[in-house]
């Protein structure tokens, strides 16, 4: 078992604003306002501020940590640049189904052929401090996937609220090394105490279970089945009526990795006496399966011409490959993708008709 602290809320307040010196710090903000749920987002606040416990994952994808929306990629690299890359970053509020979609960016961005510089730099320098969901959104079905609403793994220090301060889990050689450098924060975790968290968070597996019955989503266990045998139904038909390919699907999923790379004309190159300017820069970009172009390769032939064959490749490339290749979907079970989607189209409602459709056919 890893080794376990306590720390009282108004110490965690300090430890956080004490993080804030040595380091470049993103916590939570809410915005509640006008929202049926609360909304959570990242910020980088300054010093002095409090911290925000979020009771569940935030809006922003954990990629966006690692990955830009869009950023050049191969230039002369100025020392600022540089330093920006290698910044120390320490995350607040991580969830369990972040940490679970992330394996698959550093599945596609660590263990292929070549290893990504950028991300590898990023992933390096950038600490996470998770901590355990207390709620859940609507949209969230983590459990569907086996992922649980506290995490396990792939955390530094997590943090489980108790009433009067919380659990401090540490899951890394980093987690620990903060610990030591602060630790007139800590004191040993009691077994009362763990106690405590284990009651916690058994109760809101509950919950969350109650909340996800009657859904009647279908197991993991079945998805790369259903995608393989409906290749050819009409569910994918169907689904898109609703698409505008406007691909936020993708670009707020955790899992999606997809980007296309340009080469962007340097204007400096008037200027021949500084060294960086004799280089075009290359700019990488999210891209989207969802959009009409990205199967299209030169002299315009597209093996993804229309919007049902791009939903069914995003659903093979979750419950497919990434199953044969990974050992897991390429789902965390977080709903951004339902709430993003202005075509209403949610990801368990496609399955589920996947498996409706079969059941009726091998009837």
């Amino acid at each position: 078992m890893n080794e376990v602290y306590y720390i009282e809320s108004g110490k965690l307040n300090d430890f956080f604003n004490q993080l804030k010196k040595s380091y470049q710090v993103f916590s939570p903000i809410v915005k509640e306002e006008g929202q049926q749920e609360a909304e959570y987002y990242w910020e980088n606040l300054p010093a002095g501020s409090e911290l925000i416990y979020n009771a569940y994952r935030v809006i922003q994808p954990l990629k966006s940590f690692f990955t830009q929306p869009y950023e050049e990629v191969a230039h002369y690299f100025t020392s600022k640049e540089i330093f920006q890359v290698k910044q120390q970053t320490i995350i607040f509020g991580v969830k369990s189904c972040d940490i679970a979609g992330h394996k698959v960016q550093d599945f596609v961005f660590l263990e292929g052929v070549d290893v990504d510089s950028l991300y590898r730099l990023r992933r390096e320098n950038i600490i996470f401090i998770s901590s355990d969901c207390t709620d859940f959104k609507k949209v969230c079905h983590c459990l569907a996937w086996d992922i649980m609403p506290y995490p396990t793994e792939g955390f530094d220090l997590n943090l489980s609220p108790l009433n009067e301060g919380y659990l401090v889990e540490v899951g890394s050689k980093r987690g620990n090394e903060l610990i030591k450098a602060y630790e007139h924060y800590f004191t040993p975790a009691k077994e009362t105490q763990i106690a405590s968290r284990k009651i916690k968070r058994d109760n809101l597996v509950s919950r969350l279970k109650k909340h996800l019955l009657p859904q009647n989503l279908v197991s993991k266990d079945t998805v790369q089945g259903l995608v393989r045998q409906g290749y050819n139904l009409d569910t994918w038909k169907q689904f898109m009526l609703t698409c505008v390919e406007c691909g936020g699907c993708n670009l707020i999923c955790d899992t999606c990795h997809c980007f296309l790379l340009a080469d962007k004309p340097n204007p400096g190159m008037q200027e021949p006496d500084k060294v960086e300017n004799y280089q075009n820069k290359k700019v990488r970009v999210w891209d989207s399966c969802l959009y009409a172009n990205y199967a299209r390769v030169a002299g315009g032939a597209n093996p993804l011409k229309t919007r049902a064959q791009r939903l069914r490749n995003r659903f093979m490339k979750k419950f497919d490959f990434f199953i044969d290749n990974l050992g897991m979907p390429a789902c965390c079970g977080c709903g951004r993708c339902i709430e993003v989607c202005p075509g209403k189209i949610d990801i368990r409602e496609v399955l589920k008709d996947l498996a409706k459709r079969l059941s009726v056919n091998s009837k």
